[in-house]
């Protein structure tokens, strides 16, 4: 047969075992943001220490140390230095690799082989034993012709950049927590505070009906209601001292520490008019500074490129060799200029009669990035819903915090003129009880209000992405992340 014809079947039989890539799209689509009735004015990110508002020193070292030494920030970290060399890998991909190679070994030599016996007459190596050593340079170069190794370098560093979002994400949530767990630790002191004054108030009043019933001015109803008063001020007691000691246990726990820490947690000293800066209404630029939404971005950017580098995976592979270096039969020889050796030319990698694995990678990565596309819409929409509710909720909590104000002035001014009867020998002790534990209650609720608007100011500065700056994460990226 002739060349020829030889060189037209081999190609049509190469043409035949190539695999193409099939035609599927992905099914999922990102949702339009433009859409999401964002129309309130830009949001100014907060100050990057912006507990530091509520002026309490202890907060300030609390969150700190958290942002420091807390394990949840060194597993995201430690995450994010794994991001950082799988991209530093999949750069290498694309750049020429060198290497040293060298080798030595005695070997006995076949009189079969390509080297003639001695009894021939031509080069007697055939049935000897020797020593062979080779030392060169070699290069190794794939040319991306088709832009895999670029996808894949996309997919790694856009994989990087979500981590490294995830890492911020993961600082904000830690000091949200902490100054809510602060603001809990304030507001049991404060219980512990009206549950005592309470638990004081229903002794004496205690004291008072069993004198009355001794006098015959009351009956043991009146006695036995004082009784169960007095021991529901004695729960309340107890549990106001629990939440201050779970609280300190919270707040110990976050900040990287045990129980050695615990006695070392002292009374809050909160301003509770802390200045937040807080929009009115949904931000135009509120996707911008979530990194949580930012994340599952990179996310699916890093699904495209990681689909495109599957179907470029369809295609061969192209690559440059390149050898340098000496070999010999001996050592004594293999410096030699003699010894010298060197060549070039391509490779070929070509996919043949590969078609299920690549055509499974390939929907595989279509898949993969409909899932991630769906995280991120669902990411966007909790984003927008939780932002909404949570200026309802510090909108009504502003407004209950006023009428719980009014609430409390009211019950001291009725406080004060049962104290002036009392004092004018116009009636008796047992309506300023009843009045003084009426204004506890009061301040209690009030006390209950203050703390939960603080607690919703900060979860919507951390819904709004709190100090979070979209250029911290470029900088990450790029350097070394802040730990």
């Amino acid at each position: 047969m002739k060349p020829q014809r030889l060189s037209l079947i081999a190609a049509a039989a190469l043409l035949g075992a190539c695999v193409l890539p099939q035609k599927e799209a992905p099914r999922t689509q990102a949702i339009d943001t433009q859409q999401l009735g964002l129309a309130g004015a830009a949001f100014s990110a907060a100050p990057e220490a912006w507990w530091q508002s509520f002026g309490d020193a202890q907060l300030d070292a609390l969150i700190a140390e958290a942002l420091a030494h807390n394990p949840s920030l060194d597993e995201a970290l430690a995450r994010m230095r794994g991001a950082q060399a799988q991209s530093q890998a999949a750069a290498a991909g694309g750049k020429p690799r060198y290497a040293l190679d060298g080798s030595v070994q005695r070997q006995r030599l076949s009189e079969n082989y390509i080297y003639p016996p001695a009894a021939s007459g031509f080069n007697p190596h055939g049935g000897g034993t020797y020593w062979f050593a080779d030392l060169g340079l070699n290069l190794n170069w794939d040319l991306d012709f088709w832009g895999r190794q670029a996808d894949l370098l996309r997919q790694a560093r856009g994989e990087q950049q979500a981590v490294v979002l995830d890492h911020e994400a993961a600082r904000l949530a830690l000091a949200g927590a902490i100054a809510q767990a602060y603001v809990d630790l304030h507001r049991a002191y404060g219980l512990i505070d009206i549950a005592t004054q309470s638990l004081t108030q229903r002794q004496t009043q205690l004291q008072l009906s069993q004198q009355r019933l001794q006098a015959g001015l009351d009956n043991a109803l009146q006695l036995q209601n004082a009784q169960a008063q007095l021991a529901q001020a004695q729960v309340q007691l107890q549990q106001a001292q629990t939440a201050r000691e779970l609280a300190v246990h919270r707040l110990a726990a976050l900040s990287g520490h045990g129980a050695d820490a615990y006695a070392q947690l002292k009374r809050p000293q909160l301003k509770l008019d802390a200045a937040l800066p807080l929009p009115e209404q949904l931000p135009i630029d509120l996707l911008a500074h979530r990194p949580d939404v930012l994340a599952a971005r990179a996310r699916v950017d890093a699904a495209g490129a990681g689909r495109d580098a599957a179907r470029a995976a369809f295609y061969p592979d192209v690559s440059l060799k390149i050898f340098a270096g000496y070999q010999s039969v001996g050592l004594d020889q293999l410096l030699q200029a003699a010894s010298a050796g060197y060549g070039a030319g391509p490779g070929l990698h070509l996919p043949l009669f590969d078609s299920q694995r690549l055509r499974a990678d390939y929907r595989g990565a279509t898949a993969q990035l409909d899932l991630v596309v769906a995280q991120y819409n669902q990411t966007v929409l909790d984003a927008v819903r939780d932002v909404a509710d949570q200026l309802s909720q510090v909108s009504s909590l502003e407004q209950q915090l006023a009428q719980q104000q009014n609430r409390v002035q009211a019950a001291q001014r009725a406080q004060q003129l049962a104290q002036q009867r009392y004092g004018a020998g116009l009636g008796s002790r047992l309506p300023v009880l009843d009045l003084q534990l009426q204004t506890l209650g009061a301040q209690r609720e009030l006390l209950d209000s203050s703390c939960q608007l603080i607690t919703s100011r900060v979860s919507l500065l951390l819904m709004l992405g709190g100090s979070f700056h979209s250029d911290t994460q470029q900088a990450a990226v790029s350097g070394t992340p802040r730990s």
